[in-house]
């Protein structure tokens, strides 16, 4: 079902605190909650088993610093055999997000996740790890490209040392999931791309997305939008409109749907079906359009945390709403095809 199955007893520290982080991040808690957790496995990860047993008979874990009363609790419960009671309570709160019963089970992976090498809370492997639970084949690492500076976009040495730990990764990973060399590109004002050309030819997937002067004209962003969808390096066109739907809100961006998405449906890219809740995009009216244009689609979590890999449950919602046929849905396809479509190699 696409969600994370539940721990039972015994489960070890750090794996405890972990979980609890991702079901908090899956339920949108407040991030510094969800830090403290996630910091608390790592100080426990570091701790060598005598120091943890002797603060574990003195009681003096909180003593420690960045482990609270909270995060003690859970570490004494798990090294008792105990399944702590904080991550059992989680565990019995069902999921925010949807479900779509006949598509969620189809999904093979994502194409739009981010790490802490740019604006995301985990490490690949984190991300790895949580695709994994989830019961994923494969999942892109699409951090942010340099112009994205708030985000701490990655320059091109940067990036190409993060192709390194994944090919590392899945030289020493043989559990049956597959992380994909990828960006999440900024569409530059012209439409080009904000990355070196030859380092996107490394990727196994690109990502391009607007981040930037979303109030342009709608003709200027419509050659900016069609440049992109039609650039051969690009395989998926992210969160089209930009637009955001909660807090203050941010509106759409206009240009000529109709344009963007022939260009799409001609050049074999997909459209995006971004699954984050303050997103949703693109809007449904779009989703139409795409849809009897002859689109693809790919439904993508656009997680910045483990837990948020959930999301596309709600891109799954979506999707079945609108009678998408689930084999014009790339995130529903195995690696190999998936591979075919993208143009890259097979290994």
């Amino acid at each position: 079902m696409r969600t994370f199955s539940p721990l039972t007893a015994p489960v070890d520290p750090v794996t405890a605190l972990s979980r609890i982080a991702w079901l908090l991040e899956r339920d949108r808690q407040r991030s510094y909650r969800v830090e403290a957790f996630r910091k608390a496995a790592g100080i426990v990860a570091a701790m060598d088993d005598d120091e943890l047993g002797r603060r574990l008979r003195a009681s003096t874990l909180t003593e420690v610093s960045g482990i609270g009363t909270a995060t003690a609790s859970v570490i004494t419960a798990a090294s008792a055999g105990e399944l702590p009671g904080y991550l059992d309570r989680l565990q019995q709160t069902p999921s925010p997000m949807p479900d779509a019963p006949t598509l969620v089970p189809l999904l093979r992976g994502d194409l739009h996740s981010h790490t802490d090498w740019s604006d995301g809370g985990a490490p690949p492997s984190e991300m790895a790890a949580a695709a994994s639970e989830l019961g994923y084949e494969w999942l892109a690492v699409t951090d942010h490209s340099p112009r994205l500076t708030i985000a701490h976009g990655l320059s091109a040495q940067r990036l190409a040392q993060q192709i390194d730990v994944i090919d590392a990764w899945n030289r020493t990973h043989d559990d049956g999931l597959t992380l994909l060399r990828g960006i999440e590109v900024d569409i530059l004002d012209d439409g080009s791309l904000d990355q070196e050309p030859a380092l996107l030819d490394r990727l196994d997937v690109v990502t391009a997305s607007v981040h930037s002067k979303l109030r342009m004209d709608a003709p200027a962003m419509t050659r900016r939008l069609v440049a992109a969808a039609s650039n051969p390096r690009v395989q998926v066109l992210g969160h089209c409109t930009g637009r955001l739907i909660a807090g203050r809100g941010r509106p759409p961006s206009t240009f000529d749907a109709q344009a963007v998405f022939e260009a799409c449906a001609a050049a074999g890219t997909a459209v995006e079906i971004n699954s984050r809740p303050e997103r949703v995009d693109p809007p449904d009216e779009l989703l139409t359009l795409a849809r009897d244009l002859g689109c693809l689609f790919a439904i993508d979590s656009d997680a910045h945390a483990p837990g948020q890999l959930e999301f596309t449950r709600l891109g799954a919602v979506r999707a079945v709403q609108h009678g998408i046929d689930p084999d014009r849905i790339v995130t529903t396809w195995p690696l190999p095809r998936l591979r075919e479509w993208a143009g890259t190699p097979l290994a």
